[in-house]
């Protein structure tokens, strides 16, 4: 067997595999419009035996005017059996409106059902699956299945249609020779067998250009986006990226100009044996008429049935080929919904400490992001007491920040453990712990909604407008949300119209809000003034001492003068606690804290 005969029965070998993603996608259509499934299907039901049915009205007509063609008063049934036939093409004609009303429908509910689906799922994911380029391949292309897929429902419900009027028209030539409707089918074998060999190529050359194509999406983003037009225009960037651009997407035309070329070629050879095959048994039907083994009735029966049964043959053909094709593809969103997060909380999980008794206590924590062999924490010992106002300090990649992810419990620690209250971290409801946690980290999102919604996000299921207004003063959001057209129903953000921008040191006071919205017994600030000035700076962080008064607190910063306000500072060098103390006991001790606190202090003077 060569190379190309192993390769068309592996492709088949594999469509038939991808089949299996059939019955899934068959629930996810039943639950995203059961009362829209049901009318569609009920209308390609009788859709697909208005053929034969017409067909049939037909031959009586054609052999009751043969009959009479000398002179003969027609029959009084004569003039029913037109208007019956007139009665099914209308009837038709209204089907089929139907059917694209229901498929309509259908359309936009599957497309809302799938993409909530895919969006619940993605939020349910480890934090460490984003950092996995073969997720992010697999992602983009569960996302495309929320709009592309659709073609594929459809085509179910039309192979059911093809399927039944197939069958009927069948049978009527069957009733008249067997030997034409085995000529027919024989002939759109080699073309069914052509064209899946083709599909199953164009899925596996999806497949390998998907990298390219995400490359080619970030360069479209890239060339037309507020954040980069400012260096795009003084760099003169405009022309590199449009260069790369070409470069990707020529090399993927020249890939698909290569297969559909194949394609072609062997599309027009198997479509002349088809084509060849009907026109075959065509000639022998006519032959048959004029030797009058036929009457004109039984002539326009079987050319109508035949030109039916071939066309609808090989739809069936056709559409299966695409199913199984487009099954492929679906293999993505099927096997990203089944992707289980590893975190997650156990049976019988505890809730959440109220109040905390015994804080933290980082015991032996070992921890590196996936596919890195560098520890980022190396068997690192901390405690955060109730009450306690900690601050970490240290360069960047020490650290800093993967203690508040594995607090949060967005990753577990690959060796030691996590203790809260005495108990392993794993043993808490995840989403109980995240209650009692408030965060704001460094690259927080800039949610381009109202005011309102930005700060609700914080604790969605209990965004009273009181409440909102309360943490947007405590953040020292008011002032600014009071500014805006709009006030607190003002779109922020310049995606959408009517969207107004807000300064860096703005959308972080807004960010800021939401985490005081939770009223947490937790709040974490992962560098929560990087773009306020010394000012505001300095107002927040009297308000954050005041706020943290009696609850745990945990601060990242590389401005001395905001950790300088914490309890206890924590000095990280190389995955471990290089010093703690406060900042006079750090000062006088004269090691790494103070050497990082001279170099800054230096630079004001």
């Amino acid at each position: 067997m060569n190379e190309n005969s192993r390769t068309f029965w592996a492709s088949w070998k594999e469509r038939f595999s991808a089949l299996r993603n059939i019955p899934p996608l068959l629930r996810i259509v039943w639950n995203a419009g059961p009362k829209v499934v049901t009318g569609g299907m009920a209308c390609r039901v009788l859709a697909a035996v208005i053929p034969i049915s017409m067909l049939a009205v037909a031959k009586r007509i054609l052999d009751g005017v043969q009959v009479h063609a000398g002179g003969q008063p027609l029959p009084g049934y004569f003039w029913y059996l037109v208007a019956a036939e007139f009665g099914l093409a209308q009837f038709g004609s209204l089907i089929g409106r139907a059917t694209g009303y229901f498929d309509a429908l259908l359309a936009d509910r599957f497309t809302r059902y799938v993409s909530i689906r895919v969006m619940e799922h993605a939020s349910r994911l480890d934090l460490r699956s984003y950092e996995d380029p073969v997720f992010y391949d697999k992602l983009e292309r569960a996302r495309v299945q929320a709009t592309d897929r659709i073609a594929m429902v459809q085509a179910l419900g039309t192979i059911g249609q093809q399927v039944i009027t197939a069958a009927t028209l069948s049978a009527g030539i069957l009733w008249f020779s067997p030997w034409l409707l085995l000529l027919l089918v024989a002939a759109v074998v080699p073309a069914f067998l052509g064209e899946s060999h083709f599909a199953f190529k164009g899925y596996a050359l999806n497949i390998r250009q998907t990298p390219v194509r995400r490359q080619l999406d970030y360069l479209r983003t890239l060339g037309a986006s507020k954040e980069s037009a400012k260096e795009l225009k003084l760099f003169g960037l405009s022309g590199f990226l449009s260069q790369e651009y070409a470069r990707l997407s020529n090399l993927l035309y020249a890939q698909n100009r290569e297969l559909a070329g194949k394609r072609l070629r062997a599309g027009a050879l198997l479509s002349l044996i088809s084509t060849g095959a009907y026109y075959g048994a065509y000639a022998y039907v006519i032959y048959r008429t004029v030797t009058g083994s036929l009457t004109w009735g039984s002539l326009q029966f079987l050319a109508g049935a035949l030109a039916g049964a071939s066309t609808n043959i090989q739809n069936v053909f056709a559409t299966f080929s695409s199913i199984a094709d487009q099954s492929l593809f679906l293999t993505d969103l099927v096997e990203f919904l089944r992707v289980e997060p590893e975190i997650r909380s156990k049976p019988g999980a505890l809730p959440a400490p109220r109040p905390i008794r015994d804080g933290f206590h980082f015991d032996g924590v070992t921890f590196c992001y996936p596919g890195a062999s560098r520890r980022v924490l190396d068997r690192l010992d901390l405690r955060i007491e109730p009450g306690e106002r900690v601050a970490l300090i240290g360069e960047n990649g020490q650290g800093k920040s993967t203690i508040v992810k594995l607090l949060c419990r967005l990753y577990d620690p690959a060796e030691g453990r996590i203790l809260l209250d005495g108990a392993d971290l794993r043993d808490y409801e995840i989403e109980d712990l995240h209650r009692q946690i408030g965060v704001i980290f460094q690259d927080f999102v800039k949610y381009e909604m109202t005011a309102r919604q930005n700060i609700a996000i914080g604790k969605v299921e209990a965004a009273e407008d009181q409440a909102i207004r309360r943490a947007a003063h405590k953040s020292l959001a008011h002032e600014i949300v009071g500014r805006l057209p709009r006030g607190y129903e003002q779109l922020l953000g310049r995606r959408f119209e009517g969207g107004v921008d807000l300064s860096g040191g703005e959308w972080q006071k807004i960010a800021l809000a939401r985490a005081y919205l939770r009223d947490a017994q937790i709040l974490i600030l992962d560098e929560p003034t990087a773009s306020l000035d010394a000012r505001s700076e300095y107002e927040i962080f009297q308000r954050f001492a005041e706020l943290t008064e009696g609850k745990m607190a945990l601060l990242i910063s590389h401005r001395f003068s905001t950790v300088k306000m914490a309890d206890r500072i924590v000095v990280l060098e190389g995955g471990r606690i290089a010093e703690y103390g406060k900042h006079h006991q750090l000062i006088a001790l004269g090691g790494r804290y103070s050497q990082m606190f001279e170099l800054q202090a230096s630079s004001y003077r």
